[in-house]
């Protein structure tokens, strides 16, 4: 079993003859405890090519010291980390092995370096005792473990903050390290030393330059969602909050660029890798509808007087709501695990390195991005315009909901272009993220009288009061009914400013 641990740590350069100077005098330090000396022995895995290592990350089999075990440390920000551990095995751990897997796909990890330090452990506590920071003094041999060998050696100190202390104690650390000529380290980790000091440093990926042509805007934003996939990845797998739901808008987002902007991507190429995207977006939201809707009545029924909640109401809602869930985390972790789901993140790369670009991709973003946001508006205008025509019916809902996919891709789009087009595709994209809010309220209403209907059926069935869920139906009746008054204030057609920006930048 895996445990994570967030690991704020400074790195400085040795000072002469790898001394530290007092730090007792280190503001709210009451003492410095000598905890002597530990031997450790750490063997750092990634793939031939280094992908984790050119991504900041680090995975190692460590043993000495009180954290023997598999330790994965993935980038939080400047100087924090999170340390994920598992047990000591022969192999790598399962667990880890999948919160790197979207960065080595189906690569394999072998050994790449090792490291053994002597390390002179001090502790800074407080008046009371309770630990502040660790400082260590690490004599560091490294050697590498590929072809060709190689091999080096420092000494370097390593500040690190306790669990729950302010941040702001590193630099007061900080600050008495200096003052003895004592400089940050100018490697990130260990690691990237020793692979810069035994030539193997991995190939750092080129930052692609400021987008100018048309193209290039789409393509960085394109980037920046697959990105973000790979990013989120593992943070899905750790089942952090929000995360599958910001790993399903980066397929959504994907799939919208290249729909608007067809003229400037080769949708034969673009249209099969978008079915990959909503298969992936599909696969991750099995479940998440029906929290959602879940967590609607849940706060519905919460809101109700207690006299009009009749028979067991949230005792059903919960039997409801456990029928059809897929064991969501296992589910989810096996998809990501699958070589559908690999050979996607591949196709992306592939795309990424030779896009499949058409003549509108060189022009100036200026004309080509604002004619495909137009045209994305002009559509939402045309299903808002089809909507508000129909008389309340399952039709209109229909309608609604096809003009909240519209609403969406008009968002995106406009966001897309913003960089290029500045303030006008910003009011568009403002603008389209309020009439999705507001198409996406209608469209939650229609699914949670769905499932009212459902929920009701079961429980007359099984002999219990119906009358709160066709309380509730009706409440959702009434909540559609005021997105529906609102949306013609909304509408594309009572706004055409928002397009007046775009047509003058066009």
């Amino acid at each position: 079993m895996a445990e994570t641990k967030r690991e704020i740590e400074r790195k400085y350069e040795a000072g002469p003859g790898g001394k530290l100077p007092s730090l007792a005098k280190v503001a709210g330090v009451s003492s410095v405890i000598d905890k002597g000396i530990t031997e450790l022995d750490a063997v750092y895995y990634d793939t031939e090519d280094l992908r984790l290592a050119a991504s900041s990350r680090t995975l190692r089999r460590r043993t000495g010291g009180d954290d023997a075990g598999w330790h994965l440390k993935l980038p939080v920000s400047t100087g924090v980390r999170d340390e994920v551990h598992a047990p000591l095995s022969a192999a790598v751990p399962r667990v880890l092995a999948g919160l790197v897997r979207s960065r080595v796909r189906e690569r394999q990890l072998v050994p790449v370096v090792r490291l053994r330090s002597e390390r002179d452990l001090r502790h800074l506590v407080d008046a009371a005792g309770a630990l502040l920071a660790e400082v260590s003094i690490d004599a560091v041999q490294a050697e590498r473990l590929t072809e060709g060998g190689g091999s080096t050696a420092w000494t370097e100190i390593e500040v690190e903050l306790a669990d729950g202390v302010d941040p702001a104690f590193l630099d007061k650390v900080e600050k008495r390290l200096r003052k003895a000529g004592i400089e940050p380290a100018t490697s990130a980790s260990k690691l990237a030393r020793a692979l810069a000091e035994t030539g193997l440093a991995p190939i750092e990926p080129i930052a692609p330059a400021k987008p100018v042509s048309a193209g290039e805007h789409v393509l960085a934003y394109v980037r920046a969602q697959r990105d973000a996939l790979v990013a989120l990845d593992p943070a899905v797998r750790q089942d952090q909050p929000d995360s599958v739901h910001q790993m399903r808008v980066a397929t959504r987002r994907m799939r919208s660029a290249f729909r608007s902007y067809g003229k400037i991507l080769d949708r034969t190429v673009t249209d099969p890798i978008g079915e990959e995207l909503k298969w992936l977006a599909g696969e991750l939201g099995l479940d998440r509808d029906r929290e959602v809707l879940t967590e609607r009545i849940q706060t519905a029924v919460a809101e109700l007087p207690r006299a009009l909640t009749a028979g067991p109401v949230r005792t059903r809602l919960r039997i409801w709501s456990a029928a059809r869930r897929s064991g969501t985390k296992r589910h989810v972790t096996a998809v990501l695990d699958g070589k559908r789901y690999l050979a996607l993140l591949d196709t992306l790369d592939a795309l990424l390195a030779e896009p499949p670009v058409l003549p509108a991709a060189g022009k100036a973003p200026a004309g080509v991005l604002a004619k495909a946001v137009l045209r994305d508006h002009r559509k939402l205008a045309d299903h808002i315009r089809r909507a508000l025509d129909v008389p309340s019916s399952p039709e209109r809902d229909l309608e609604m909901h096809e003009a909240r996919k519209k609403a969406k891709r008009t968002r995106y789009a406009a966001e897309l272009a913003t960089p290029a087009l500045g303030k006008p595709a910003k009011a568009m994209a403002s603008y389209a993220k309020s009439l999705q809010g507001l198409l996406g309220e209608h469209q939650d209403s229609v699914m949670c009288r769905e499932a009212l209907r459902e929920i009701a059926a079961q429980a007359s069935a099984a002999g219990e009061n119906s009358f709160t869920y066709g309380l509730l139906y009706g409440r959702e009746e009434r909540a559609a009914a005021d997105c529906e008054r609102d949306l013609p204030a909304l509408s594309p057609q009572e706004h055409p400013e928002y397009a007046s920006g775009l047509h003058e930048v066009k």
